[in-house]
């Protein structure tokens, strides 16, 4: 008499199911069952049934828990999906669909993958030969019309030669989680896919379902970002952070093979002029067409930057001898010496080029790109369109420069800077009429530093718009207390430098400043060179009007140096030209002629005329001769403190 199995479910439930569940024991001798199983596997009513007739039940009692898609025997190799549990001692539970693709999409990716099942856009099942079967959507994301134009094509058909390769070797080795892939459309054009995959058993074989989605737009804003990163958008050449990634790997390899490299950092000449002149818009067109004539010098050996604005950097690798290095430079200038042609203008720029080898002139990408700008600047202080390795030299200059410009801030905040005034007296009525307020550095240490010596280093560094504005405030405050001291008011003069008058908010600044001392706008005058009201004629004309419209007076200092147009200067709402003293001294007799000339032109335009530099009573005389208005030189008084200065001073009344 057989023994009873008394199975893990009541059959009255167990008949009351709509999933096709099986009891079979461990010989595969189906127990029981339900109608929909038996339906299922087309299991006819005789006894001794063995599911091994229908399924390859040895590969489901191999573990007590198993999930496979299989083949059914008796129907054509019809998949089923079959959940495999063993339920108590030998007797194990199966639990089966038949796979419909449609309609097990979304359970079969929960099951590979949770992440993935909101992102996942089409479904394939396929073996080591062909696709087995595919959804909808897998079918339309390769531009297929129906699942039945995919379904028994090689999957390498669907895949880039890359991407083939990487699927036999990574994403079949490595599976459940996801890979990205180039993809081949059925027009032959190329997308990115995600894919992950899942392998099956099933009559010994293994066939693979695969969840895969197109991620094209997010691999393209990928690779943009990553262009962002390394290239420049203008230009499209690689930007800094990739020519310090570059440069770092290629000293590595120098050091090991006992190679020099060069690194050349170098400034187009003129740019400003140029951007000022014609726009930002054509300065961005210029920079482009310097981009592609630079990136004929690129080669194996040579990488192209852009640093930013207009410089640029280059890597010379695998040189043998120094002169290599500035054989480069020089066929780079020769290169930039040609024209280049841009809408209606042929434009002339001109390269400055510094140059720093590996390892004499450092051995970091940083000290080699620092040595490079350091020699850049060099050659560009003395001569445009040239080159210059660096020395050490320069490092040196450049530590008195940094040296210096610490100590102009600490001058700015310690009150080390002084205002002396120059007199400066009409020629008519002997009457001082006016101070021309001069910068001083009283240094703790250096006692006073000429003006020479730091007002270029002021300028490069922008501490000339602090410097400007002190100067510009206390020259008011002091023609103030001595108004308010009883002395006739006389006007202050103040020089303003190019960054001064073309910074943004001059006029509101002035006029803060007037109202803050309580200087009346008549008695302040501010000197611009000739070059500068020459340089950008439009603003400059513009801001004179409203400085005049405030009341400010505005002259014209070292008058002769430039090359001014007398259609501007009649245009200008200029009070007052200064000679430069250099008129006023050597080659007496053509120096006579032009300030003679410069009298006259002024007077013939209604400006006042100041000679500066006058020093001997024969100058005096001369000028006094041709009716010059006002002069200031040591003749009559070098500048002077203020406490000094009192004494030429009347009083009113």
């Amino acid at each position: 008499m057989s023994k009873e199995v008394i199975l893990p479910m009541h059959y009255q439930v167990l008949t009351r199911l709509k999933e096709a569940i099986l009891f079979v024991n461990q010989n595969g001798k189906i127990v029981n069952g339900n109608n929909a199983a038996y339906s299922l596997l087309m299991i006819d009513e005789s006894s001794d049934r063995f599911v091994s007739d229908y399924i390859d039940f040895g590969l489901l009692v191999e573990q007590d828990d198993a999930h496979l898609i299989m083949e059914q025997k008796n129907r054509n190799g019809r998949l089923i999906e079959v959940k495999s549990i063993r339920a108590a001692g030998d007797i194990y539970c199966l639990i089966m669909n038949e796979l419909n693709l449609h309609d097990k999409t979304n359970e079969v990716k929960k099951y590979i993958n949770q992440l993935v099942q909101d992102n996942a856009e089409g479904m394939v099942i396929y073996d080591e030969e062909k696709i087995i079967d595919c959804d909808q959507a897998f079918a339309n994301m390769f531009g297929y019309e129906s699942i039945i134009e995919v379904k028994g094509r090689q999957f390498s058909q669907l895949l880039d030669s890359k991407s083939t390769e990487k699927l036999a070797k990574a994403v079949h080795s490595s599976p459940d989680k996801p890979y990205a892939l180039t993809g081949v459309r059925k027009d032959g054009s190329l997308f990115y896919i995600e894919i992950m995959t899942h392998p099956y058993h099933h009559m010994g074989e293994i066939i693979r379902v695969a969840i895969a989605k197109d991620v094209t737009d997010r691999v393209e804003n990928e690779r943009r970002i990553e262009f962002m990163a390394f290239y420049d958008e203008l230009t499209d050449l690689p930007n800094k952070n990739f020519f310090y990634k570059i440069l770092q790997e290629a000293i590595v390899e120098a050091g090991k093979n006992d190679e020099k490299i060069a690194v050349y950092f170098i400034d187009l000449n003129y740019f400003k002029e140029i951007n000022d002149t014609l726009g930002y818009a054509f300065g961005d067109k210029l920079l482009h067409a310097c981009g592609e004539r630079f990136k004929a010098f690129a080669d194996t050996d040579t990488f192209i930057a852009r640093m930013s604005g207009d410089e640029f950097l280059i890597l010379k690798r695998n040189l043998k001898r120094k002169d290599e290095a500035t054989s480069l430079a020089r066929d780079l200038i020769t290169q930039f010496e040609k024209p280049i042609k841009i809408e209606d203008y042929e434009v002339f720029t001109s390269l400055s080029i510094g140059i720093s080898l590996f390892p004499e002139n450092g051995t970091s990408p940083n000290d080699l790109v620092k040595h490079a700008d350091s020699a850049m600047y060099v050659i560009k202080e003395k001569h445009h369109n040239n080159y210059k390795v660096f020395e050490a030299s320069i490092s040196e200059n450049f530590r008195a420069m940094l040296t210096m410009e610490n100590e102009l801030r600490n001058a700015l905040k310690e009150g080390q800077f002084e205002l002396h005034y120059q007199p400066q007296k009409n020629l008519n009525s002997g009457k001082v009429v006016g101070m021309e307020a001069l910068l001083r550095w009283n240094h703790p240490v250096k006692s006073y530093i000429p003006p020479e010596e730091f007002i270029s280093l002021a300028e490069k560094t922008g501490l000339i718009i602090d410097i400007g504005d002190w100067v510009l405030r206390e020259a008011c405050r002091q023609n103030k207390a001595w108004q308010d001291q009883g002395y006739q008011p006389i006007i202050v003069s103040v020089n303003l430098s190019a960054k001064q008058f073309n910074q943004k908010g001059l006029v509101e600044k002035v006029e803060s400043v007037l109202n803050e001392t309580g200087l009346d706008p008549g008695y302040l005058e501010l000197e611009i060179t000739e070059s500068m009201a020459m340089a950008n004629e439009e603003y400059i004309l513009e801001t004179m009007q409203r400085l005049r419209t405030l009341g400010v007076q505005v002259s014209i200092d070292d008058f002769g140096t430039g090359y001014s147009s007398l259609k501007y200067l009649s245009m200008f709402p200029i009070t007052k030209l200064k000679i430069d003293k250099i008129f006023m001294n050597e080659n007496q007799k053509q120096n006579q002629a032009i300030v003679k000339s410069i009298i006259h032109m002024s007077h013939s335009l209604n400006m006042k005329v100041i000679a500066e530099g006058v020093e001997t009573i024969e100058q005096l005389n001369f000028l006094q001769g041709e009716k010059c208005d006002e002069m200031q030189g040591f003749y009559f008084s070098k500048p002077l403190p203020p406490e000094k200065l009192t004494r030429i001073f009347k009083p009113v009344g």
